[in-house]
């Protein structure tokens, strides 16, 4: 389910506003939310400083009595895109619970525009540039994913291991995730890339 914003950018510094954002988000806020909620860069300061807030890395902040949840990570790195980004591949298959993909970085598309920036990418991240349409997106507690058959399509693209393939696509059709005629062009095009990748 997508994160709650606040309704309007208000004037004056609301607790209320920060918390139903962070409450959306695992605990964390972007420096844009926070002005939103009325919060100067000023007095984020200030509360930092007087431990209500964490600083989790640049424009990023963490609500310091906020209850850990899992898959935190994630979501300081999807704030840190400014929102922008999506998690995809391994780590996609991952979170839908297809294959035993057991990612020891986290995946995340953002736009092609993207490419073109000079950013510099947090340790622990893979990024891809492409577009992802609405249709191709999903939800994973208070992150964005790929749906199943965006996931999958990008793994074969992507040359992965034709086993993890294999595995994604024998437990989405197994669970109801992909209709049979979209699980054989999968399988096809999977077969196709395995094919195209031993010719090289």
């Amino acid at each position: 389910m997508p994160p709650h914003s606040p309704r309007k950018p208000t004037a004056s510094p609301n607790w209320d506003d920060v918390y139903r954002v962070a409450e959306g988000q695992s605990g964390y806020f972007t420096r844009g939310d926070a002005a939103d909620c009325g919060f100067s860069a000023p007095l984020l300061h200030h509360h930092v400083a007087a431990g209500a807030i964490q600083r989790a890395r640049r424009g990023v902040y963490r609500l310091t009595r906020f209850p850990t949840t899992e898959h935190e990570d994630l979501v300081v790195y999807w704030l840190w895109s400014g929102k922008a980004g999506v998690f995809s591949h391994e780590t996609a298959l991952s979170l839908h619970e297809l294959s035993d993909a057991l990612p020891s970085r986290a995946h995340l598309t953002l736009p092609a525009s993207w490419s073109r920036r000079r950013v510099a990418i947090p340790e622990g991240v893979v990024v891809h540039y492409a577009e992802v349409s609405k249709s191709e997106r999903a939800w994973f507690h208070s992150i964005p994913i790929t749906t199943v058959e965006r996931t999958i399509r990008d793994v074969i693209q992507d040359a992965a291991e034709p086993e993890l393939v294999r595995q994604a696509i024998s437990q989405s059709k197994r669970r109801g995730l992909l209709a049979p005629d979209v699980a054989r062009r999968l399988a096809a095009a999977a077969r196709e890339r395995s094919r195209a990748k031993k010719i090289r």
